[in-house]
């Protein structure tokens, strides 16, 4: 398909259409080779509510945002590659169907589709658009992951004290490390993870204390090779002599601002194809 589609007029006016919806806001997508495979809305699980989102399925990556008006404009453009990303089937809940996580090194998040079928062929062409660049690249599937965020409404107390409860005065925090949702007295430290962020982020007290452990353990292995290195060498001998960063407070995000569309839309209709896979 994607032979097939590259250098076509139709990709062309497609991927155009796309850029045209997310107007100045978003990310120019046209580039040689890139070619759009597929489109629909799928729900993603936010922090305080489910919404609907659309996506756009790209051979190299995946696009989403919010929906202003649909199919003809869409705001908090979002891009992820490919090759950062990894799926995991979920269960369904009583709120929500047919999920599963998109998992990455910077965000992991979990939608849902309207119907199994649909699911199927997200994650079908998914991970083939990923198995194609993998083995073009040489890469290794990614293996690390950040930690998706437990929705607020998930939880009344924090869960790590599990005495502070969350009212309209005691707000809810989320710890960057393990998708928690805590308190401000159980998450008061910040910790730098260049995967992540270039700056500190709010983490809770276990994991600031974990982070902690593991940086010291990756120091004291650093700072034992080069000893290593010259206890090796003929005629050694080992000398006896002597010898907070301003962070991003706000747990808010794009999926946090008020959506501009109805709330009464229909997303979802038996007579329209939820998701179009182009051929």
């Amino acid at each position: 398909m994607v032979d097939h589609l590259a250098n076509t007029e139709i990709n062309s006016q497609r991927i155009a259409a796309v850029e045209n919806c997310f107007g100045a806001s978003g990310q120019p997508l046209a580039v040689p080779g890139r070619v759009l495979l597929g489109e629909g809305i799928l729900t993603k699980e936010c922090r305080k509510k489910p919404k609907p989102r659309i996506f756009f399925l790209f051979n190299d990556i995946l696009v989403y945002g919010s929906i202003v008006i649909n199919k003809r404009k869409y705001n908090s453009q979002h891009i992820i590659p490919l090759e950062d990303v990894t799926l995991e089937t979920l269960p369904d809940t009583l709120q929500m169907k047919n999920r599963w996580m998109i998992k990455t090194s910077k965000k992991s998040f979990v939608v849902s589709a309207a119907s199994l079928t649909e699911r199927k062929e997200w994650i079908s062409h998914l991970e083939e658009c990923i198995r194609h660049l993998l083995t073009k690249t040489g890469r290794q599937p990614s293996t690390e992951h950040a930690a998706p965020w437990i929705p607020d409404k998930a939880t009344d107390i924090c869960m790590r004290c599990t005495q502070t409860k969350f009212s309209t005065l005691t707000r809810r925090h989320h710890c960057r490390k393990c998708g928690f949702v805590v308190c401000a007295d159980c998450s008061r430290q910040r910790f730098l993870m260049p995967r992540l962020s270039p700056k500190p982020l709010r983490v809770c007290n276990l994991c600031y204390r974990q982070l902690l452990a593991e940086k010291k353990k990756e120091a004291e292995t650093d700072c034992l090779q080069p000893e290593l290195i010259r206890s090796s060498l003929p005629g050694y001998e080992p000398y006896s002599g002597d010898e907070r960063a301003n962070g991003d407070d706000s747990d808010k995000s794009d999926d946090d601002k008020a959506d501009q569309w109805p709330a009464d839309t229909e997303f979802y209709t038996s007579e329209v194809s939820w998701s179009s896979f182009h051929s």
